[in-house]
């Protein structure tokens, strides 16, 4: 080979090498880009939340980690995005459990009208619950944490002091709250929360079962005069937040020790924000002139018999699929019993 060939060849290599290891250093130096569905709209508090979760998982892994929020459904519909999860669609999706009912069996024993008092008992026991049973049914993604609103109560336009008074009282309800309602001698109207308002306030409905918050977040305070506050059979609705499964396994130890720390601190307070918003609600709804009404302890008891059957379902139901359902409602009552 002639001398001109070889220098030739020579800066070739060179080349190669010094582009090529740029391009290496680059690579290694650009942030893991993922993006996160989100159902509820930018300004609600839980899409803030998000937001915050995303900007501290940034922080802790130093920069290596740089998340992508897409809020109210934009990226995938609410119902979907457990399965865009799976799939690969979006990186990281919350969303309710409700809205994929029978998908994860067990977990519904969260949901189920324990009697929550707040927004902060009822993520502690979802997450205790969750780290006992470390259910298989969300085996297809990497859950990061579960959160769950305050109490539902029962919102109404006409009084209910007794399971009397809410005798074949229609309420607007979805799931496993229509559900409560039949048991409680109401009758369920089927819809979502965007559908409530006017259902109430042209008499499709009666009234409805929701957190507080949504008295003033869905403005429903305008539409019903009365919020019993049947702590007894209070339910919850869990929401996920969880990641693509191959996405998780790609990163490093370190990087996935850094997200779990951001998650521990997030679950408290998560739940401490459903409370902060269960507030603005109670604040919006006494300025709107709503009556709040606390049953008498033995209405309660009443309320609480009657509702009963439903945990006997349930464990019945788990034992079909053979899964611990007896044990799943006892840890989440002893869980809900420590926090109350």
């Amino acid at each position: 080979m002639s001398k001109c060939r070889w220098t030739m060849l020579l800066v070739c290599t060179m080349v190669f090498c010094t582009y090529g290891g740029a391009e290496q250093v680059v690579a290694e130096d650009r942030p893991i880009e993922l993006t996160f569905s989100n159902f509820f709209p930018a300004p609600h508090t839980n899409s803030v939340l998000a937001e915050e979760w995303a900007k501290a998982v940034g922080e802790k892994t130093g920069g290596k980690v740089k998340i992508t929020l897409f809020h109210g459904g934009t990226l995938t519909p609410a119902p979907q995005i457990y399965d865009s999860v799976v799939k690969g669609l979006s990186d990281i999706g919350m969303s309710a459990l409700s809205y994929t009912r029978g998908r994860f069996p067990l977990t519904e024993i969260v949901d189920l009208p324990m009697g929550y008092k707040s927004g902060y008992e009822a993520t502690m026991v979802a997450n205790a619950y969750l780290k006992k049973f470390q259910p298989k049914e969300f085996a297809d993604t990497q859950v990061m944490f579960l959160h769950a609103h305050g109490p539902g109560l029962i919102h109404t336009k006409k009084p209910v002091t007794s399971l009397a008074d809410l005798k074949g009282v229609k309420l607007s309800c979805t799931g496993l709250s229509a559900k409560i309602a039949e048991k409680l001698g109401a009758t369920p109207v089927a819809g979502p929360m965007s559908e409530r308002y006017d259902s109430i306030s042209k008499g499709v409905s009666e009234g409805g079962m929701f957190p507080v918050e949504s008295l003033k977040g869905w403005k429903l305070a305008e539409v019903v005069k009365n919020t019993t506050i049947n702590y007894g059979t209070a339910y919850t609705t869990t929401f996920f937040i969880t990641m693509n499964k191959d996405k998780w396994a790609a990163m490093s130890p370190d990087i996935q020790k850094a997200i779990m720390g951001v998650n521990a601190d997030f679950i408290e307070k998560w739940g401490r924000g459903w409370d902060a918003i269960d507030k603005d609600g109670n604040d919006f709804a006494v300025s709107q002139g709503v009556k709040f009404i606390t049953l008498s302890p033995e209405e309660d008891k009443k309320w609480i018999a009657a509702v009963t059957p439903i945990f006997d379902e349930y464990v019945t139901n788990m034992k079909g699929k053979n899964l611990p359902g007896e044990d799943a409602l006892k840890f989440c009552r002893e869980e809900l019993k420590k926090l109350q």
